[in-house]
């Protein structure tokens, strides 16, 4: 049972599969609904920063989710992953920073899971479950 429990690379693997999947369901979502790009771009416009950017969103929302799935430089894509949820943090969601929803939690507790576990495999690595270990 003790050998069960010190499993890290099963845990990675499940962190893995976890951040990766859904946060890549976010960026299927966009690859389907073309308009949700062009309202990134239009917000990064009003801050003044090239329309071009929006598509950032699909390396934070696709390649690198497929990149710590497969566990294939997971780190870097852990690091594109928490990169491209402080940019969602900045653009979307800075009004709510500071704000509890209906059941008392943080109204932005999604969000700040998926920075939280970005930088956890950014950090801890892919682990021995992988397609290329680091």
């Amino acid at each position: 049972m003790q050998r069960l429990l010190h499993h890290d690379d099963l845990g990675k693997l499940i962190l893995r599969l976890a951040v990766g999947g859904l946060i890549l369901l976010h960026g299927i979502d966009k690859l389907l609904s073309p308009a949700s790009i062009t309202g990134i771009g239009n917000m990064l416009d009003a801050m003044g920063l090239p329309i071009f950017l929006a598509y950032g969103v699909l390396i934070g929302e696709i390649v690198a989710p497929l990149m710590a799935i497969l566990g294939w430089q997971a780190r870097i894509g852990g690091l594109l992953m928490a990169g491209n949820m402080l940019v969602a943090f900045i653009l979307v969601h800075r009004d709510e920073l500071l704000t509890l929803n209906a059941q008392g939690g943080w109204t932005l507790e999604l969000q700040g899971m998926f920075l939280c576990g970005a930088l956890a495999i950014m950090l801890m690595g892919s682990g021995r479950l992988a397609m290329h270990p680091d």
